[in-house]
């Protein structure tokens, strides 16, 4: 069961990592994965909900959106010690 679920969340972060630029639209593709990831791992509907929110309103946050550019070293940096 880990095994999958791992498998499983692997595959989205690779989705995620394969993309030039994370815009929402992708961003939404990558945690429906993650989602089905997560449910077909028997974690209660409740649960994930509850977790796919709050990643959802981190994730797709305007700011954080604005702050992901792969070309730009500096993204990284900004990322880390926004959320630190």
């Amino acid at each position: 069961m880990f095994e999958s679920l791992q498998d499983n969340l692997s595959s989205a972060l690779r989705a995620l990592r394969g993309k030039g630029k994370l815009t929402e639209a992708n961003m939404r593709e990558g945690l429906q994965s993650v989602q089905q990831a997560l449910l077909e791992a028997d974690v209660s509907f409740p649960v994930v909900k509850e977790f796919m929110d709050r990643v959802n309103e981190a994730a797709t946050g305007e700011a954080v959106l604005k702050s992901l550019d792969p070309a730009s070293k500096s993204s990284a940096l900004s990322i880390k010690s926004s959320s630190t």
